[in-house]
């Protein structure tokens, strides 16, 4: 017995929410007063955010690697509670060296969540013929995003520190692990786990390389504006009108954008997809500091969180297509190159902004690496074997498919159509 399919969903959804929405994007509306409760420069802070971001990326390597032991659950459950733990030192915490230890630590907690709740979830959804439901479940990264805002502006509100509102955070982050262990249960017995990639490795592809590289110029562009978005908006007396509500608007245009965005692609191909998605980001980019409005404080965040979800899907479903041979080293490069660039991001426009006193080059530089990231996606040439009349359709299995941020799967009403369309 797999459980309740709509259960299951709330409960990828909720798992979502605590370790990415909260555990990992909290840092976000917390960093201003951070900043000023523990004398941090932007550079620091810059620092410490990229320390979540490489801790992401060793942990997504490593739970996607096959040499865990013990069941999937255990490491969920494990992945967060960790996460929960390491909100609650970011509280207790004083010293720059233990924000950036606690903040890696939390970062691979992300990271194992993500793989093992995805392959969790999306598996038995899959087994219970429900798998429309997964939409659901990658819905919490906005909706855990718009519950911090909603946290973090009731703690500051009330006139609390930052230390309460890492400790709020956790309590959240808590509350998540209790629930998704009543509403993702154990498999039966005797369930079997899903099949391993077999095949040969892939062959060498220039299009793959150009959306690798185009894939970590996204990470690059998007994590500047995503990390700073509240400092940015709270430095400017011009945007105040929608400092409480900037990371509220990000996270609810961020729920249903991988749903719309991968049902764009079966219309444009996953390459155009890609590209008008990422020009859509660097407009949204850019408009954060060359229109210090509410109003253009107000378009970026929905322009970037309307994408960055989308975005990330859409690069490793081509990157899939794009494979000859097993995916999984071609996944492997694709998270590498987009771990790297939201690694280099924060620090960039930390070192920049601390030079500068302003946000605007930095930005510009990641609304730049954008539009360069859609011209490296229109130029992916469909390989001459796509252009034969297509297979009639049958049944896909939601094991081919892929997560947005690792090689666990995808949705397969959205995935299977991109790839045949591609």
């Amino acid at each position: 017995m797999h459980g309740n399919p709509l259960l299951l969903a709330l409960g990828g959804m909720t798992a979502m929410a605590a370790a990415m929405g909260i555990g990992r994007f909290v840092y976000t509306p917390i960093l201003p007063i951070m900043a000023i409760d523990h004398a941090l420069s932007v550079g620091a802070t810059g620092w410490i955010a990229s320390a979540n971001f490489a801790g992401y990326l060793a942990g997504a390597l490593l739970a996607s690697s096959g040499r865990l032991a013990g069941m999937p659950r255990q490491w969920l459950l494990s992945a967060l509670a960790v996460n929960a733990i390491g909100l609650a030192m970011m509280a207790l915490s004083t010293s720059l060296a233990a924000f950036l230890v606690w903040r890696f630590i939390g970062g691979m907690a992300s990271a194992f969540m993500l793989v093992f709740a995805s392959s969790l979830v999306l598996e038995r959804l899959s087994a219970a013929g429900r798998p429309q439901l997964s939409a659901l479940h990658f819905s919490g990264v906005g909706v855990g995003i718009a519950i911090s805002a909603l946290a973090v502006g009731f703690a500051e509100h009330a006139g609390g520190t930052s230390i309460e509102q890492w400790g709020i955070s956790a309590v959240l982050a808590g509350a998540g692990l209790v629930a998704v262990y009543f509403l993702i249960p154990n498999a039966a017995k005797g369930t079997a786990a899903p099949s391993k990639a077999n095949g040969a490795p892939p062959s060498p592809n220039p299009a793959l390389n150009r959306m690798i590289a185009a894939y970590g110029l996204f990470g690059f562009g998007y994590i500047i504006t995503a990390t700073f978005l509240v400092a940015i908006v709270r430095a400017d007396p011009a945007m105040a009108a929608v400092e409480s509500t900037i990371w509220l608007v990000f996270g609810l245009v961020a729920a249903p954008s991988v749903f719309v965005w991968t049902r764009l692609s079966d219309r444009l191909g996953v390459p155009a997809a890609f590209a008008l998605a990422a020009a859509v980001e660097a407009v949204g980019v850019a408009a954060t500091v060359l229109w210090p409005t509410s109003a253009g404080a107000l378009l970026g965040a929905v322009l970037l969180g309307g994408t960055f979800m989308g975005l990330t899907a859409l690069g490793l479903i081509a990157a899939r297509t794009l494979t000859t041979g097993n995916p999984r080293s071609s996944l492997g490069l694709m998270t590498a190159a987009f771990g790297l660039g939201q690694i280099v991001g924060p620090v960039f426009a930390g070192l920049v902004h601390d030079r500068t006193a302003s946000f605007t080059l930095p930005s510009l530089v990641a609304a730049g690496a954008l539009v360069l990231s859609a011209a490296l996606a229109l130029s992916v040439r469909r390989p001459h074997t796509w252009g034969r009349r297509p297979d009639p359709p049958r049944p896909v299995s939601c094991r081919r498919s892929t997560c947005p941020w690792h090689s666990t799967p995808l949705p397969c009403g959205s995935s299977s159509a991109s790839w045949r369309r591609m």
